[in-house]
């Protein structure tokens, strides 16, 4: 298998143990359900205008599929084209090489602060602490994510990074790590918008270095595009001297007309918009206009790896909208920081241990992390069918926990149970004849409240109800011998 990814793409801890921890915090999971319930029905009110949406969602997965198929060709002509129009392409293997690249570039430029657009990319490699190692200050400008940094917190959302974050909590954070803010401010949206927008706009003005995500990248016109809701990608994207972009390879399209799906697919499935603000394109280096000095860091970090597995590698389709996590009920009452990975939510449990290996860390309990209701993918835009996806790493999980073991474990036996019962008809009836000792187990008020050895798991906050007197194949045969 190609090498597995870097970076912040780990659960340290079982996901079950971390989503009780999380469960206890009352006002995140409040935040989230109101922030969660508010965009998906703005989501079903802008989807359902149109008469064409699954047709719209069969085509963004062809494309995506498509391209898959041919990454490398797609690649390498983005490559071509890009810098035929004078950007500079740096290809990066893992988080390592990709932080290493991005250093040398900031610090060619002499300087030692750069502003940034929202990048899941960055987050994904860890950038900002890597800079910070190494004398180099990275302002988040996205408001939420400098919700996020100035709090000394992590995304917990795709999409809204600071998701589980009320507005009086983003005040109470503005006042303390802001340098200069009104002490009377107050948890008005627009007045703490107007409060971020006075904390950055020197940063803008005066910011040589810039760097940037993709949502995209157009192979047959080496174009980079960024959607964006606040302007303040436009801002990056325009005023610096050098702009240096990180895109994972999945993002790259082959035509210059595959965007017309995407940019109906995207703002819908997202924000719950017709439309974005902001998008932004940019073809190479554009003389007197804009960043003269353009580089995109093209980054694998385990995407090879997903790639290779034939069932897992539609999760590379993913555009990044976050609908799966805003239907999720397990995301909804856990939040992102359950996870562990900059990617949480259905897509975050497939999409971690697919590039990193399910053996790695606790990322083996990601798949788990669902009831398998299918709500993620009937909310899918490009119809990543997560489910299926979460039972085939469940099932690479067993495979790999199973080498670690000489002797069989009780999952194995209760499968291997399951498998000869149900294998024959004729084992089936022969273990419903043990249907009186479970009536017996149940005792006076027929409820078997504790199983033991891993079924405890079962009956730790449930009970069982006896067992009828007779089978229903059984009652069946009865009948019609009656009849």
């Amino acid at each position: 298998m190609p090498a597995g990814g870097q970076g912040n793409l780990f659960e340290t801890e079982p996901f079950p143990k971390a989503a009780h921890r999380e469960l206890g915090n009352t006002q995140m999971r409040k935040n989230l359900r109101h922030a969660t319930h508010t965009i998906r029905d703005k989501r079903l009110n802008v989807v359902g205008e149109l008469p064409d949406w699954e047709e719209l969602r069969d085509a963004g997965s062809a494309i995506k599929n498509t391209t898959m198929a041919n990454l490398e060709d797609r690649l390498e002509e983005f490559e071509k084209n890009f810098t035929a129009r004078g950007g500079i392409v740096h290809w990066a293997r893992d988080a390592d090489e990709a932080n290493k690249i991005v250093t040398e570039l900031v610090k060619a430029t002499g300087s030692q602060e750069v502003v940034k657009v929202k990048s899941m990319a960055t987050q994904e490699i860890g950038l900002n602490e890597h800079l910070e190692t190494e004398g180099i200050e990275a302002f988040e400008t996205d408001l939420a994510e400098l919700i996020v940094q100035l709090g000394n917190d992590k995304p917990s959302h795709i999409l809204v990074p600071a998701i589980h974050k009320n507005r009086t909590e983003v005040r109470d954070i503005f006042l303390k790590e802001m340098p200069v803010v009104d002490p009377n401010l107050t948890d008005e949206p627009a007045k703490l918008a107007e409060a971020a927008r006075k904390h950055l706009r020197k940063k803008f003005l005066s910011a040589k270095v810039a760097i940037s995500g993709a949502n995209f990248a157009l192979a047959d016109t080496g174009t980079l595009g960024v959607v964006e809701s606040e302007g303040n990608g436009r801002m990056c994207l325009t005023l610096p001297e050098t702009l240096i972009t990180v895109m994972g390879i999945e993002k790259v399209l082959p035509h210059w007309e595959d965007i017309e799906v995407f940019m109906q697919l995207l703002p819908r499935s997202s924000t719950g918009e017709r439309m974005n603000p902001y998008t932004s394109l940019w073809t190479g280096v554009s003389e007197d206009d804009g960043p003269q000095n353009v580089h995109i860091v093209l980054l694998d970090n385990g995407r090879t790896r997903a790639l290779a597995d034939r069932f897992g590698r539609t999760a590379l389709n993913c555009i990044r909208c976050s609908a799966c996590m805003n239907v999720c009920p397990v995301y909804e009452r856990t939040g992102g920081h359950a996870y562990g990975s900059t990617y949480p939510g259905p897509i975050g449990a497939i999409l971690s241990p697919l590039m990193t290996g399910i053996e790695v860390e606790e990322n083996g309990s990601l798949p788990y992390a669902s009831s398998l209701c299918g709500a993620c993918y009937d909310a899918c835009p490009v119809k990543i069918n997560i489910p299926e996806i979460l039972v085939h790493l469940r099932g690479e999980d067993v495979d790999a926990n199973r080498d670690k073991h000489k002797l069989p474990t009780q999952m194995d036996l209760l499968m291997k149970g399951g498998s000869w019962a149900l294998g024959k008809g004729k084992n089936l009836g022969l273990l419903e004849k043990a249907l009186p000792l479970g009536r017996l187990a149940a005792g006076k008020d027929k409820k078997i409240k504790k199983l033991p050895g891993i079924a405890a798991g079962w009956t730790a906050s449930r009970d069982i109800p006896a067992p009828p007197n007779k089978s229903f194949r059984d009652w069946w045969s009865d009948e019609k011998e009656s009849k």
